[in-house]
């Protein structure tokens, strides 16, 4: 499964990325150039039983210079994980343009998306977060707006703490396979 990490620069995909291929946090910033790819296998519990699954992890650049190199990584995407940090609202506003920008450069159009609120570990640290309420509602919108017919998933995640880490993967990887079983 070829997946997209997508969010402004400085979200977290790098760090969720990290995290999830079991290397340890690092609280120091350093931007992807372009993207980054990575593979994981990893095996997921399905109703017909555990079935194997390989991803292509490809960490796409967040800053706005990088568009028009970034559209080359989508191609034959199969999800992404669609990443904002809670703690800024700009990068919450900002995710119908990286959808757009998926489902325009994929070459398979409406593909399934994982929701990632990263930096959940600074909530209580930070005025005027971004609530769980308001990302319902976005992804409740979004499925109307897209005519989407599958589950759009919503997880708060810390790459810090390791939170929903492993299972914003696994929630990608069953809505990914159940999505290509009915087309």
């Amino acid at each position: 499964m070829k997946i997209c990490l997508l969010g402004d620069g400085a979200v977290g995909k790098t760090a969720l990325r990290e995290r999830y291929l079991g290397k340890q946090f690092s609280s120091g910033y350093v931007m992807t150039i372009g993207a980054d790819f990575a593979v994981k296998k990893t095996t997921i519990e399905t109703e017909e039983g555990p079935k194997d699954v390989k991803f292509q992890i490809w960490d796409l650049a967040g800053q706005p210079r990088f568009n028009s190199v970034r559209e080359l990584y989508y191609k034959g995407s199969h999800g992404g994980l669609l990443i904002f940090d809670i703690t800024r609202r700009d990068s919450f506003t900002n995710l119908k343009a990286w959808i757009n920008e998926l489902y325009s450069n994929s070459g398979r159009g409406k593909m399934p998306i994982v929701v990632l609120g990263n930096k959940v570990d600074l909530r209580n640290e930070t005025e005027g977060c971004v609530e769980v309420e308001e990302v319902y509602n976005f992804i409740s919108d979004l499925k109307k707006e897209r005519d989407l017919d599958f589950e759009i998933p919503y997880l708060e995640t810390s790459a810090k703490t390791g939170a929903n880490v492993d299972e914003s993967f696994t929630r990608l990887a069953k809505t990914i396979r159940n999505f290509l079983t009915k087309t």
